[in-house]
């Protein structure tokens, strides 16, 4: 037996078990529903699950469109977090402490428990609108690189001016107004005859 096999060294290395990848959409969703419910179940104030609602609500308008922010970046990092992490730790602490003491105990700068979770709240809405738009904006890019393509094979051939589809698209020029008709020459009018009460030259 050799110096290895004594020491266990000769025994092959367990394989690294595999990584998780990223929550899938149900997941995602799935987590969402579970929060929701569990704020329910424990009766939060209105004021929490009215913010509540609206950080799920928008994060459920984002996760159709995550792949264009991309598993790997920041923000959809972030949409993620808050489905799986942020909202059920949030509403996790406060459930774990006595409603009464959590609603009127001072415990930071003068704020009580629940609070201290509405302005956590209003952060996670007011971050995940942010990202919403972000992601919308995205999208609408793609109108404006279309429409700039539209312009550059089109616009100008057609003969009709631009095709008004960008930012800085110029107007088609209105259409040659149709000549006017001759007008008739009037005949010069002949001299009026003198009156009769005018004096004589």
């Amino acid at each position: 037996m050799g110096i290895r096999s004594w020491f266990g060294l000769d025994k092959p290395e367990a394989p690294e078990p595999p990584r998780p990848g990223p929550p899938t959409t149900d997941q995602l969703l799935g987590a969402l529903d579970a929060i929701e419910q569990q704020a329910r179940d424990g009766r939060v104030p209105g004021v929490v699950l009215s913010r509540l609602l609206r950080v799920t609500r928008i994060v459920r308008q984002t996760l159709p469109r995550l792949a264009t922010l991309g598993i790997g970046s920041t923000q959809g990092f972030s949409v993620m977090a808050t489905a799986t992490d942020y909202l059920p730790v949030a509403i996790g602490n406060y459930l774990r402490l006595p409603r009464d003491w959590a609603d009127s105990r001072p415990i930071a700068g003068g704020k009580s428990s629940v609070m201290l979770l509405v302005d956590q709240l209003d952060l996670l809405g007011t971050t995940m609108d942010k990202v919403y738009d972000a992601v919308c904006r995205a999208d609408a890019e793609a109108i404006i690189v279309h429409g700039a393509f539209l312009e550059q094979k089109f616009g100008q051939a057609a003969g009709g001016g631009l095709l008004g589809l960008g930012p800085d698209a110029v107007p088609a020029e209105p259409p040659p107004s149709s000549p006017t008709a001759p007008t008739t020459p009037t005949t010069p009018a002949s001299p009026a005859s003198p009156s009769p009460l005018a004096p004589p030259e």
